[in-house]
């Protein structure tokens, strides 16, 4: 069955980095695109950014454009997210998803 794990999140000042990883599994990674999303405390869930099969082709939403960076190893069948520059409104548990299956989830928190 598919199955996604998150991993990365963490506690960060404003302007640092971390780096999220989602391991999947149960289905033939390289055929499906993959999105990263993300819930804020008491909000719903945003769209943050996708990427196609291949790796070649990426979109993001405004909010993070210009500070994440997705990718993707179909080798390892794994799907990154690299976040610079990041905010206390980036805040939030960050989840990787495809074809209507999600993971756990992984907390990202930026605070001074």
């Amino acid at each position: 069955q598919v199955q996604l794990v998150e991993s990365g999140g963490g506690l960060v000042q404003p302007g640092g980095s971390l780096r999220l990883s989602c391991a999947a599994s149960g289905f033939t990674f390289s055929s499906y695109s993959m999105t990263w999303v993300r819930q804020a405390p008491g909000k719903g869930l945003e769209w943050v950014s996708d990427i196609n099969g291949g790796g070649g082709s990426m979109h993001y939403a405004d909010s993070v454009k210009g500070r994440f960076t997705i990718s993707r190893d179909n080798a390892k069948n794994t799907l990154y997210l690299q976040m610079n520059s990041l905010k206390p409104e980036d805040t939030a548990v960050y989840y990787c998803a495809t074809a209507g299956h999600g993971g756990q989830g992984t907390q990202v928190t930026v605070s001074s």
